[in-house]
């Protein structure tokens, strides 16, 4: 008997969906999520596990979904992750829990990322979400414990969620004005939907958890102020938030955009949506973007997406293999017509006479022997100098610590890069009481890998507190 394929999620087609912001995959339905589930052989030794970093009981899930028992599987979902349908769709579990998966020796791993989804989506519409039983955590005097979380990212939201389950007084501090951080601000609504967001935020309030928006930690209130006023422990999960440049001649030009400003002006101000929001993004009919992950994916589909725009490159200075953006991020935005300039390094932006970028100059490159990492460097090609004519240029380059918070905190240590200096394990800082997790201790990296370090900081957390 042949062996089933794993079944793909279907999704709109690419010349439908680059003039619209609808969410591009449309998730399993109920008979091809049982199908796929049904896939799983329920192995002895669930390897896909050990490479989730919330260490949700996937093979149990899997089950339970193939059993059609949506109630059963959601539930030990929300065992370990407070945020199924956000995991579901923005999680690479092609480099975790799939990778781990036994079935990828047939190269046909469990859709585990679609499933997660499906069952996230099946309790929101079918209006199953459960209560969870809560003893609060009291103090000598008979008052709940208090804890203060900085930022409602994927860390900190994770952190809140789990000790408000724990009993204690979750209260998050979020800078600005909607909960949940990049998942707001720095993924697009066709990738992750703000309602979807909403919906799981919503889901932590259910479980006591105090979200403050328009509260900067590090200037609205010192940490020293946090403790002042009753709160007993400190969660930092603040993220990577100053943005990277290319550092090269005619960067100040107007029209270049960092991806982070990019991102932020269309997700939280809804510039996606002008001229029915008056804050629009001024964009030309060509856009480059500089840089090859998820984030430069994503500034440039948006940009695919805006009135107006004809062209938009991607410039990467190595080849196709060695783009860090998820496999599925790339062939979608392929075919959503992007153009992408590999092996091409930028060099200078040239202006007009009113200070408007028009071109890039760029040039060729090749990659060199491999390094004592494997890794190959570029290195350029003489004489292969060309130029691409552009109006918006969006350097996509990753992020830095923001120092607003981080440098004002007498004996917090940081790294040589500005991030603070944590226990992988614990989230513990130099400071007792003080804890930190995600990009800020990091540098940036993926949802469900700060999500893992806000679950180890709450459990760190909570023998702090019992100790105190």
């Amino acid at each position: 008997m042949a062996k089933k394929e794993r079944l793909k999620v279907r999704t709109q087609e690419a010349s439908a969906r680059v003039k619209n912001f609808d969410e591009v995959p449309f998730g399993f339905n109920e008979a091809e999520a049982v199908e796929e589930a049904s896939r799983c052989i329920q192995c002895k030794k669930p390897t896909c596990i050990d490479g989730c970093p919330v260490n949700i009981n996937i093979k149990e899930f899997v089950r339970l979904i193939a059993a059609k028992d949506y109630q059963g599987a959601i539930r030990i979902i929300k065992e370990n992750n407070s945020l199924p349908a956000v995991c579901g769709r923005v999680c690479p579990q092609e480099t975790q829990c799939e990778e781990k998966c036994v079935m990828l020796k047939t190269g046909q791993p469990i859709n585990i990322g679609a499933l997660e989804r499906y069952a996230a989506d099946w309790e929101a519409a079918n209006g199953k979400i459960e209560e969870v039983k809560i003893t609060p955590k009291l103090d000598k005097t008979g008052k709940q414990i208090s804890v203060a979380i900085a930022g409602s990212g994927p860390a900190g939201l994770t952190v809140a969620s789990e000790l408000a389950k724990m009993g204690y007084k979750a209260v998050i501090f979020e800078a600005l004005h909607l909960a949940g951080g990049v998942l707001v601000y720095g993924i697009p609504e066709f990738r992750l939907p703000k309602a979807i967001v909403k919906r799981e935020v919503d889901y932590l309030k259910k479980l006591g958890v105090e979200i403050r928006t328009d509260v900067l930690i590090g200037k609205s209130y010192t940490v020293k102020d946090i403790f002042e006023m009753g709160y007993k422990a400190l969660f930092i999960g603040v993220g990577a938030g100053t943005p990277s440049f290319v550092n090269i001649p005619g960067e100040n030009l107007k029209g270049v955009y960092s991806a982070n400003e990019f991102l932020t002006r269309m997700n939280l101000l809804k510039a996606y949506l002008f001229p029915e929001y008056d804050t629009p993004v001024k964009i030309g009919k060509k856009v480059a973007v500089i840089g090859a992950g998820n984030v430069a994916m994503d500034a440039a589909r948006i940009s695919k997406r805006l009135k107006g725009v004809e062209e938009v490159h991607i410039i990467y200075r190595r080849s196709d293999k060695e783009m860090p953006a998820r496999h599925e991020e790339i062939e979608h935005a392929r075919e959503e017509g992007i153009i992408f300039n590999l092996l091409t390094n930028p060099l200078e932006l040239v202006g007009d006479e009113n200070g408007f970028v028009t071109k890039i100059k760029c040039i060729k490159m090749e990659l060199g022997e491999p390094d004592s990492s494997g890794r190959r460097s570029p290195k350029a090609i003489p004489g292969t100098e060309f130029f691409i004519d552009v109006n918006t240029v969006i350097p996509a380059l990753g992020t830095k610590a923001n120092e607003l918070l981080t440098t004002n905190v007498e004996g917090l240590k940081l790294n040589k890069w500005g991030y603070i200096e944590a226990d992988p394990e614990t989230g513990e800082t130099s400071l007792p009481g003080i804890y930190a997790g995600g990009d800020i201790s990091t540098g940036a990296a993926t949802v469900i890998a700060a999500m893992g370090a806000g679950k180890k900081a709450a459990k760190a957390m909570d023998t702090y507190l019992s100790r105190e």
